[in-house]
């Protein structure tokens, strides 16, 4: 069998070499010497050969834009895709088929090297390389080799074509539309392609043309008051060329034969402004890219992706290649978000920038916040802050729309964030019905006595989005949708989901612990927080019951159980939001009387059910409702979410004994094979200290997912049609980072405790820089199993708390290269200045400069 680029593993350990200069290099705060070119490589994708099918391809990307690039026997091929063109958006009446909507796509390209005789890009004779050092993607075809790369400064992406033929015959490149339905033919190859779909209300106009010696593709799509338009603009640089229409959906720049090399620029711009000229926009980067040349580019590629490396690293080694696997896979994860994940928007989990095929895809355009949570959590403790700001943006943009829906859909106040919506969130409903679905979904109104007008308004709606999620399907009858129901409606899968505003506003705050920014906690964390902590406060479905605790009814626990009372994703959220609200509420020095308030509600809420012990016949364990629910409420927590753990409700550090029971009698109940992409059942086991669980499950959640296999670019389709997407990588990754480094409090907005290998197996050798809360950078490594130091670099000051990696021993505090302080104890509690470094080590052992 061929070897695929899966197969390509390089289990070689990138060794920890002691120098002599130890002491110099510890005078400069560097006792990690990284060789990242070597360190990267390892991540590399080589294949012998075409990739087996388009979504196999290559990726590459600037975070905004971006493509996969794949090869038949006379092309290679393109699919131009940005972060930011959606085909409808919050108040859409057009596409109530579940998997209709799309977003994303903006254009085929393809450069065609149709001549007669052999393929040129045959399956013996084929190489390809994407080097993740430099986002440089080479395609060796016979006689012809393409290099490829995504300016990261700016939207254009590079094709650097060598003819090496000895006869060489003309390359066309070729711009398509996605959608076609042919109006009328072009009499010359100067007039424009215009294609237009109506889809219900929803027009989508393609137009096709040449704008000097560049050809433009712009996509509109417009719907009532909303507009969204997208171009991209081509163009060869090097060489002369002629245009052709070559189909009714696509024109080509036909390149005038000539051994030797000449690059083409693909430029892309979005809006959704009407007055805004994307062509022109398109055009003026084209510009920009020619002025600096292929080498030009690839050379501010090459700087940009070397600040990017230099955030952080894992390096990890084991006698089987095991471990090696997972750190190959891991910087490969990084290399993918920041590939997508630098636009307006967040990178879908179901496509990301990734789609080949058109932009429909499995799940269309909506955002489902499980399945986001795969591919941002590991980004804090990666020191990648900056490839979070599409999702803080997108959920702060969202902000009015969801302080709206709080008073419209759930008669409450505050934000309420659903786990399913459009990009620009909820749309502001008409009072009537607005009235008529809170008596609904409060479950004030029987579903029997939904009126007319009610299912009317809802007969069009996407049925994907939490609001209507009650929506299981429908068909098409004479023209019109008619929508079928769930059997438990008004409750769906997603409906009645209100943890995910809480674990969103809980990132909101973890980016303030990992950088202690007093803006962004005053600006941006504290609006959310609060804002989410009073939507709860003020649901009418939480109130005080009988027995004097605060409980919430009629909720989900994510999509298994629905109705349920007092479910364990509610309870944990609820429990974690407060402490949060309370404490920025007293960092920020605001709220005083509601910080009271807030002390009074917590102290009565409920807490998180249990099992029955005497019942069930196991030790107890926490529950996903108090209440039967169907059936489902007296299962474990969903493996897929683990609510308690992600809200800091049951660390290391926390110090009830009773609490960390509960949390180990749950984990016990999960098996350890098997487990699937969405599962956290591998972060929860590192979070509680689990090495031999670790050992297991991370290799089995990175090389055995569900529903569909690893493709040859490390990435699968979890999600059905169209969804290349790296969920089981971020996945792992975040279990990842809590084997290795964890930086925990005892409960919610508590000092965190810093604890380096955690839950590491000591069979496998690592080394590693990662960010830690309290804005620490630490780096550390293990060999045979001994943990040889620890570094910690102070960027903001202030006090660090770190648990002894020697608890026995004396330690040995080094401050920026001089000897300072010896520290005994379980809790080593130190100050830390602003830009310090601080090597920690066994007293009397010198720790010495690391090459990696």
């Amino acid at each position: 069998m061929r070897p695929t680029m899966t197969m390509c593993v390089n289990t070689v350990f990138l060794a920890l070499v002691f120098v002599v200069g130890a002491a110099q290099a510890l005078a400069k705060g560097h006792p990690v010497a990284v060789d990242y070119d070597k360190l990267i490589a390892r991540s590399d994708l080589h294949d012998n050969g075409p990739a087996e099918r388009s979504e196999a391809g290559l990726p590459i990307g600037n975070g905004r834009m971006g493509s996969l690039l794949w090869t038949v026997p006379t092309a290679l091929r393109m699919q131009i895709n940005r972060v930011d063109v959606f085909g409808n958006n919050k108040n859409t009446n057009s596409f109530p088929q579940r998997y209709s909507d799309y977003c994303g796509g903006c254009a085929f390209v393809d450069v065609s090297v149709p001549g007669y005789g052999d393929a040129i890009f045959p399956e013996e004779g084929t190489r390809q390389h994407l080097s993740c050092i430099d986002g440089l993607a080479t395609i060796q075809g016979l006689g012809v080799r393409v290099r490829a790369l995504a300016w990261m400064d700016q939207d254009v992406m590079a094709l650097e074509v060598t003819d090496e033929r000895s006869h060489p015959d003309s390359i066309s490149i070729d711009l398509r539309m996605l959608r076609f339905a042919w109006t009328r033919a072009a009499r010359t190859s100067r007039e424009p392609l215009v294609s237009v779909v109506r889809t219900l209300s929803q027009t989508a106009t393609s137009r096709l043309e040449a704008k000097g010696d560049s050809l433009v593709l712009t996509q509109r799509f417009e719907e009532d008051v909303y507009f969204c338009s997208s171009a991209v603009a081509v163009e060869v640089i090097g060489r002369d060329t002629q245009i052709r229409q070559t189909r009714d959906d696509e024109m080509s720049l036909v390149v005038a034969p000539g051994q030797g090399t000449f690059t083409v620029l693909i430029s892309s711009a979005a809006t959704f402004n009407p007055d805004e000229d994307v062509t022109r926009t398109a055009i003026g980067l084209l510009g920009h890219a020619a002025q600096r040349q292929f080498t030009g580019l690839h050379e501010a590629n090459k700087a940009w992706w070397k600040a990017f490396w230099s955030k952080g690293f894992i390096s990890l080694h084991s006698e089987d290649g095991i471990a090696d696997t997972i750190a190959q896979n891991y910087l490969y994860y990084l290399y993918i978000m920041a590939s997508s994940s630098r636009g307006s928007y967040p990178a879908k989990f179901n496509g990301m920038i990734w789609i080949t095929g058109g932009d429909e895809r499995q799940w269309g355009s909506q955002y489902w916040g499980a399945n986001q949570s795969c591919l941002y959590n590991a980004l804090f403790a990666a020191n990648r802050l900056d490839l979070l700001d599409p999702m803080f943006d997108m959920y702060t943009g969202m902000m009015t729309s969801c302080s709206k829906a709080a008073q419209q859909q759930w008669g409450s106040q505050g934000i309420f964030l659903p786990e399913t919506f459009a990009f620009d969130g909820l749309e502001e409903m008409p009072s009537d019905i607005a009235a008529e679905m809170q008596d609904l979904y409060l479950m004030r109104q029987p579903w029997a006595q939904a009126s007319v007008r009610f299912r009317e308004f809802a007969a069009n709606k996407q049925p994907h989005s939490s609001r209507w999620n009650w929506i299981s399907g429908g068909q098409w009858v004479n023209g019109r949708w008619q929508p079928t129901e769930r059997a438990e409606a008004p409750f769906g899968a997603v409906t009645h989901i209100f943890s995910r505003g809480a674990k969103i506003a809980y990132q909101f705050w973890m980016q303030y612990e990992y950088t202690l920014d007093r803006t962004w906690l005053a600006e941006r964390a504290y609006p959310m927080i609060k804002g989410v902590a009073e939507f709860y406060r003020n649901l009418p479905n939480v109130r005080q019951g009988q027995d004097g605790k605060i409980h919430i009814y009629s909720v989900n626990s994510n999509e298994s159980v629905r109705d349920g009372m007092d479910t364990d994703e509610e309870i944990a959220a609820m429990q974690g939001i407060f402490p949060v609200a309370i404490g920025a509420s007293e960092i920020l020095g605001v709220d005083t009387e509601l910080r009271n308030t807030w002390q009074d509600f917590l102290g009565h809420l409920a807490p998180l059910a249990q099992s029955d012990a005497s019942a069930t016949g196991t030790d107890p364990h926490w529950v996903r409702a108090a209440n039967t629910a169907g059936g489902r409420g007296a299962g474990r927590p969903d493996g897929n979410t683990m609510p308690m753990w992600f809200f800091d409700l049951c660390t290391l550090e926390n110090p009830d004994n009773d609490t960390l029971q509960l949390a180990n009698n749950t984990l016990d109940g999960y098996r350890q094979s098997n487990i699937g992409v969405l599962s956290k059942i591998g972060v929860t086991a590192a979070m509680m200290g689990r090495a031999d669980w670790v050992k297991m499950l991370l290799p089995d959640q990175l090389l055995n997912p569900d529903r569909a296999p690893i493709m040859a670019n490390r990435m699968d389709q979890r999600e059905g049609r169209q969804t290349t997407s790296a969920q089981r990588l971020g996945r792992v990754a975040d279990a990842l980072h809590n084997a290795l480094l964890q930086s925990v409090p005892p409960g919610p907005a508590q000092n965190p405790v810093i604890r380096v290998y955690p839950a590491w197996p000591k069979q496998w050798d690592a080394a590693y820089t990662l960010l830690a809360r309290g804005a620490f950078l630490v780096s550390s490594s293990m060999t045979g199993g001994q943990i040889e130091f620890v570094q910690i670099q102070s960027q903001k000051g202030g006090e660090c708390r770190l648990r002894n990696p020697w608890p026995d021993r004396t330690v040995t505090l080094h401050r920026n290269g001089d000897r300072g302080e010896d520290l005994s104890g379980s809790l080593l509690t130190f100050s830390t200045s602003v830009d310090e470094t601080i090597v920690v080590a066994i007293k009397g052992v010198t720790p010495s400069l690391k090459q990696i």
